[in-house]
């Protein structure tokens, strides 16, 4: 620290390594096995769609990617989760397994109905923003021909950027939108 990344002639191997391109079944390998499990203060993650997503776990057996969540909030991770709509009852009973969840102030989850943005957000490091949903077709550990075709860009150590995305997702957490929003007649539980 104290000199900038030009002085450390490292400006072109960190320009080239900001912004990566991931498809289809790398979300799987880039977000779900390698950015959320490493992260260390909190993870916030904007989806539409919430399934009773599973992924490789232990011993290769796979377990609900809640669990994943379970553990980082275990481990003093704050865990923060928008999505769009209920999830299913599978996705419930595996949630309700996790008293960590439902107990812990570090774990918070919010329902908006107009949440249709896919993003990622990783100690304010890292930011993924795509098409992929938090489901087993969209990000899971589905066989590639019945997955879903998916983009994003995984974004990191970019202070703009990541600026702007967790300033964009904490302003819908505290509820800046729904006063006005004109989807209150649907919404189960506004924020504000």
């Amino acid at each position: 620290m104290g000199y900038t990344i030009a002085e450390r002639g490292l400006v072109e191997p960190l320009l080239a390594a900001m912004t990566e391109l991931i498809l289809n079944e790398a979300h799987y390998e880039r977000l779900i096995r390698e950015a959320i499990p490493a992260a260390k203060r909190f993870v916030w993650i904007a989806t539409a769609d919430l399934k009773d997503l599973h992924v490789a776990g232990a011993g290769g057996r796979f377990v609900p990617f809640v669990g994943v969540l379970a553990d980082l909030v275990r481990q003093g991770v704050e865990v923060r989760l928008i999505h769009a709509k209920e999830p299913g009852p599978r996705f419930r009973e595996d949630f309700d397994k996790h008293p960590e969840l439902i107990e812990s102030e570090l774990f918070e989850r919010v329902l908006c109905p107009r949440m249709h943005a896919k993003i990622v957000i990783v100690d304010g490091l890292t930011a993924y923003v795509g098409s992929a949903n938090l489901t087993g077709a969209g990000i899971g550990a589905k066989a590639s021909h019945r997955r879903n075709f998916e983009a994003g860009m995984l974004v990191r150590d970019d202070p703009g950027t990541l600026g702007e995305l967790m300033s964009f997702l904490d302003r819908l957490w505290i509820g800046e939108f729904c006063e006005k929003c004109g989807r209150r007649d649907v919404c189960p539980d506004p924020i504000a």
